[in-house]
């Protein structure tokens, strides 16, 4: 894996990478604590469901290392990719709370830090391609 020098990393893409790693973390070494906040009366947790979280928390780590360890075009494609990663999970936050399928608090927790992560992807993205060496010739 190339490494990108520190100076062509653009910081939201540092941030972005220090949540996905925390939030992945949580998801494949804790699922219980996380499943709580989605489905608090269910005890124990559902398997399906430490299944899931455990399957994005490997997701999430991956894709945090990816923005650490990429470069060029391969960081560029990754950081678009983000865009829709987390915009897709924004959304499905926000349909989850307005369908009342999980707690009002945790909806909102958990539109809020998806929206913030595309808003990450997004600020990353546009500043590799302002950059000079981010602009295509």
């Amino acid at each position: 894996m190339a490494t990108a020098p520190a100076s062509s990393r653009p910081v939201p893409a540092y941030l972005l990478a220090g949540i996905r790693l925390f939030n992945g973390a949580a998801g494949l070494l804790a699922p219980e604590l996380l499943i709580r906040r989605f489905d608090p009366d269910r005890d124990p947790p559902s398997p399906a469901a430490v299944y899931a979280f455990r399957l994005f928390g490997i997701r999430t780590i991956l894709l945090g290392l990816d923005l650490l360890t990429h470069s060029g075009e391969r960081l560029r494609d990754d950081l678009r990719d983000g865009i829709l990663i987390h915009a897709s999970d924004t959304a499905t936050a926000a349909m989850l709370g307005l369908h009342a399928r999980v707690p009002p608090h945790t909806a909102v927790l958990t539109t809020l830090i998806s929206a913030v992560n595309t808003a990450l992807a997004v600020s990353a993205t546009a500043s590799l391609a302002n950059s000079p060496k981010g602009r295509r010739t």
